[in-house]
């Protein structure tokens, strides 16, 4: 198991928090963080869930180097808070990041190139510093086996 019970996870820009309730359904203390306080609302009386509504994007970034066991990222993309992101993980501790890439345009939304990854972008950002475990790009396909997004995803252990 990648991230232990009792582990410090911080899940960002976790939206109503799916991953948020797994984790800590799981025994994982977790800290939510969104910038959408309606969405944090249903999160607040979670057992092992703190929530913080923040705007990661203007706000400066609020955490201490090694400061998380795991950071959990899902359908989400801000470059200028990366490296702050990964130093946010502690030795030994886990990244589990999942977003759209180049090509997603021809599904629809995000469009925008400053919201895709291009290909082995994450790979690229976290070589110097975790070592991977999982990466898998391209097509993401619906329980018909439809496709349905253009996404990368990694599971990494910080060195």
């Amino acid at each position: 198991m990648l991230i232990a019970p009792a582990s410090g996870v911080i899940d960002v820009a976790c939206g109503h928090g799916r991953h948020a309730r797994f984790f800590a359904g799981r025994g994982a203390r977790v800290t939510a963080v969104d910038r959408d306080a309606a969405a944090l609302q249903s999160l607040a009386t979670t057992h092992n869930v703190s929530v913080e509504c923040r705007d990661i994007e203007t706000d400066a970034w609020p955490y201490a180097p090694s400061s998380f066991d795991a950071i959990i990222v899902c359908n989400y993309l801000w470059r200028p808070r990366f490296t702050a992101l990964l130093a946010t993980i502690k030795p030994g501790g886990v990244l589990l990041y999942e977003t759209f890439m180049d090509g997603n345009e021809r599904y629809g939304k995000p469009s925008r190139p400053d919201f895709l990854l291009r290909s082995n972008e994450l790979l690229t950002l976290t070589r110097d510093t975790l070592r991977v475990i999982a990466f898998e790009e391209g097509d993401d396909f619906d329980a018909a086996a439809q496709p349905f997004a253009v996404k990368q995803k990694i599971a990494a252990i910080k060195r």
